[in-house]
Formats: structure tokens, sequence, C-alpha cells
């Protein structure tokens, strides 16, 4: 029993391994992309840049769920896939009915969305001074990051309790956790994915005093920093960043993962 239970404990700290080194790199501000085949490490990107690939990335899926070659041309639709975008990146879908999707192949599609989707977080930047954007951006992905980690080990600790009865069904329950284990985590991953380009996406600067966007002059903070979203903002005494979630933003389902655009 007790070489059962190491071995189910073994697969936990080989995902928690990968999380903490998530955590570490979003901490640093330093990601790194998984080696492709012939590479000894993978390409190392700030915190900006894995934002970016990661809402590039939702995009192709959306697109493929939607109006990708797989689908066949009568299912096509070019509605949903523009609603799907507008709800994804905080866009105004009205936006997005002049460009002519039914006439476009996947990668035309991609230019097209891409464009609104990318201007309106750089609208975002030239609003909010880069020290402070990065550091809240950070501080959203690692509060992401812990709150889903966290749901994962309840899931692990549920699948744990049932899964011995697997093997009155003739299987291995050890194989059978792995294998289910496995699918929990990349459930886990797409929705952090999700979740940081979400709620990134929505992310509004507040106006300072004189009603214009940017940093209101420096004044002593009322109250200490604390850990979380607000920290940085509060950290600089610089600005405060407000972020606006849709109804419903987590119980929506999200587009499949994707390799980043290269």
């Amino acid at each position: 029993v007790r070489k059962h239970l190491l071995e189910y404990d073994d697969v936990m700290n080989k995902q928690r391994e990968s999380v903490y080194r998530l955590r570490r790199q979003l901490l640093e501000g330093k990601i790194e992309y998984d080696a492709e085949d012939g590479d000894e490490k993978g390409e190392v990107v700030d915190t900006r840049e894995y934002l970016i690939g990661l809402a590039e990335a939702m995009l192709e899926g959306a697109i493929e769920r939607y109006a990708g070659p797989e689908v066949d041309e009568e299912e096509r639709d070019y509605a949903a896939l523009r609603t799907a975008v507008a709800e994804i990146y905080g866009l105004d879908p009205a936006a997005l009915e002049s460009i002519p999707l039914d006439t476009m192949n996947n990668d035309e599609m991609v230019d097209a969305l891409w464009g609104p989707i990318i201007a309106k977080y750089e609208d975002k930047e030239k609003l909010v001074p880069v020290d402070i954007l990065r550091k809240v951006e950070r501080d959203i992905m690692l509060q992401l990051v812990d709150a889903q980690w966290k749901d994962h080990l309840y899931s692990l600790d549920h699948l744990k309790e049932g899964i011995g009865l697997r093997g009155y069904g003739q299987r291995d329950p050890l194989v059978e956790y792995k294998k289910e284990s496995y699918a929990l985590f990349q459930a886990m991953k797409d929705r952090i994915d999700e979740e940081m380009v979400r709620y990134l996406w929505r992310l509004t600067p507040g106006l300072s005093e004189d009603g214009q966007g940017g940093a209101p002059a420096r004044r002593p903070s009322p109250e200490p920093p604390r850990r979380g979203w607000g920290a940085g903002a509060r950290e600089f005494g610089l600005l405060q960043i407000v972020v606006h979630l849709l109804d419903g933003v987590r119980e929506r389902p999200f587009a499949p993962r994707f390799q980043r655009r290269g």
C-alpha cells in the first residue's frame, strides 16, 4: 500500500514541479518555452511576450473551432466566431462586423482579427508606465496560477479517493490515475492560459485626478502594500488598476490549446 501511495504522490510531484517552474519564471519575468526537437533550450520571453503568445494561440484556437479547415463549409459559423473573439478579448462585437471573414482563409482571418485585438492592448500600454503594467501583469498571472493549482489539488484528491474502485473492473488503478490526472493537469493549464488572457485584456487603467490617463502625483499610501494584483499600483503610488470582468467568465468554454505562432 505504501508503495502505491508513493507512486501516486510521484505523479502529483511532477505536476507540482511544472507549476512551480512556471511560477518561478513569472516572478523572474523570464518564461522559457518547452524546447523544440533538436534544441537544448526553449525560447525565453518576458511576461508581455508570453501573454501575447497566449492571446495569439487563443485566437487561432477560436478560428479552428468555428471556421477551421476541418469544419464543414456549411457548418462554419462566422457570427459565433466574432462573438467568441469579442468575448475573449473584451472587444465591441460591432467593431468586428466589417471584417469579411467568410471570404478569408485561416491565416487571413488571424491577421484581420489580430489587428483590433493587439491594438486594444497597445492603447492601454500608452496610458500606463511600463514598469507598473509589467508588475500588475505578473501579479495577476501568479494569482491565477495559484488559484488554479489549488483547485487542481482538490480534483486530484477526489480522483485518488475513487480510483481504487477501478481494480474491480480489471483495470490498474495507478495507470488510470496517471491517465486521468494528466488530463486534469492539461485542462488546468488551459484554464490558466485562458484566464490570463481574459483578465489582462480587461485590465483598465484608472484615470488620474485631472481626468487624464496615466500616473497621478505620488503621495503616501494610507495602507501598507498587500500581496495581490493591486499591490504593484499601491507600492509605487502611481495609479489604480481596475479589472472589469464580465459575469460568468470562469464558466464560459475556452478554445483548444494551439502552439504559439512563430
